[in-house]
């Protein structure tokens, strides 16, 4: 048996166009050809791979088997040639071929994705790679040159390599489940009696933020890596902590958690910005990003978020 051949894309076109409008002359009118022509096409790719591909011995030709099975790969080859002339078209025209942003682990999820699925829409042609991280090392990803964009990301001190931007802030509240020790106590909590307890804190990952600590006042404190699993044993009874408002809302709702009116001076606001490496500003994927975040995050405050 002799090696299928290199069948063309307009063959793979033919093919496809001949199943989805039904036959070919349908197929004909579509891409305005003659019928002739459609059925000489569909010949010299089954000579090419080999294999029937349709069954002429019916009214309205029909897929065999063969034709079935390679039915998917026709539409796969296609789609990828589309997108790969939509890529070099929004490339030649100035847009950037990838946008990559760190997001910190506090922002509002469902904000991010909202934002997220409209940038999908807007900028099909653009990749979008995506990371999660806490404090410091959201910034330290643009410092080192891993993201373009960083949103988030407390750190002691500048660096004259990134630009940042403050945006606002997410409320922090301590909380704690209806079974804890502090959650027993009626009335504002003393910080003394809070240090008691096992504080559940989250940790940083990056260099930036070494050795210090934001609002932990619990003398024993698990450092946990993510937000989560500080969630899911907050809700264990396992310790008490500071959440993001938003994010434990429903649980008071529905009284899984409770919160802990802590005697603190200490403000429960953990900072917000937009970040960048200076001297390299976002191309127009990336200024679209940054705008809808800058965006986003002042009108949830005003929601009272």
């Amino acid at each position: 048996m002799r090696e299928p051949g290199q069948p063309s894309l307009d063959q793979l076109r033919v093919f496809v166009a001949v199943i989805d409008a039904g036959g070919f002359a349908h197929a004909a009118r579509q891409l305005h050809r003659t019928q002739s022509v459609i059925s000489y096409t569909i010949a010299n790719l089954e000579e090419q791979l080999n294999v029937v591909l349709l069954d002429r011995s019916k009214r309205k030709p029909t897929l065999t088997d063969a034709g079935q099975a390679l039915l998917a790969d026709a539409r796969a080859v296609a789609l990828k040639i589309d997108a790969m002339r939509a890529r070099a078209k929004a490339l030649a025209g100035g847009l950037e071929a990838e946008v990559s942003v760190v997001v910190d682990v506090m922002f509002p999820t469902y904000v991010l994705v909202r934002i997220l699925e409209t940038f999908q829409v807007q900028f099909p042609t653009v990749a979008l790679r995506l990371r999660i991280e806490a404090m410091g090392a959201v910034s330290q990803q643009v410092l080192d040159g891993h993201c373009h964009l960083g949103v988030g990301g407390w750190m002691s001190a500048n660096s004259d390599a990134i630009e940042r931007l403050a945006m606002g802030h997410v409320r922090l509240m301590p909380v704690a489940a209806p079974g804890h020790a502090l959650a027993q106590i009626e009335g504002p909590i003393p910080i003394g009696l809070a240090r008691e307890h096992v504080q559940l804190v989250l940790s940083d990952r990056s260099s930036l933020t070494e050795g210090q600590d934001f609002g932990v006042l619990g003398l024993r404190n698990w450092r946990l890596g993510d937000l989560g699993s500080k969630h899911a044993l907050l809700r264990a009874g396992l310790g008490w902590g500071n959440m993001p408002e938003a994010m434990v809302r429903e649980d008071l709702a529905s009284g899984r958690l409770v919160h802990l009116p802590l005697i603190v001076d200490k403000s429960a606001n953990y900072p917000i910005y937009l970040i960048q490496r200076t001297g390299t500003p976002p191309g127009q994927a990336g200024k679209w990003l940054t705008e809808r975040f800058a965006e986003q995050l002042p009108l949830l405050l005003a929601q009272g978020y």
